[in-house]
């Protein structure tokens, strides 16, 4: 994510929350009610997305641990490809050892 797109990111939350607060007052809220529930519903809004980023972090579906462990298959595989057929039984056998 560049610079700029947070920035717009924030920009538009704190758009969101100006349009919300308007949005109480012409359903009828006074200003201190539509200021408590618009700031309410941004809070329920920022837990609630903190709550889908721990649950994406605890679970390995972060961008960084997605894009290393796609490299490290696609470098073993590569490392495979580049071995003679003696080298992958030589391999394929240590493994079985290690696992007895």
């Amino acid at each position: 994510m560049r610079r700029i797109d947070a920035l717009l990111i924030v920009f538009g939350v704190f758009a969101a929350g100006g349009l919300i607060y308007i949005i109480f007052q012409g359903v009828g809220f006074d200003s201190q009610q539509a200021g408590i529930w618009s700031q309410f519903l941004l809070v329920l809004g920022l837990i609630g997305w903190l709550l889908t980023y721990v649950l994406r972090a605890v679970g390995n579906k972060m961008t960084y641990h997605e894009q290393r462990q796609r490299y490290e298959e696609e470098f073993l595989t590569k490392q495979l490809e580049q071995m003679s057929p003696e080298e992958i039984a030589r391999l394929q056998a240590e493994i079985e050892a290690e696992n007895n």
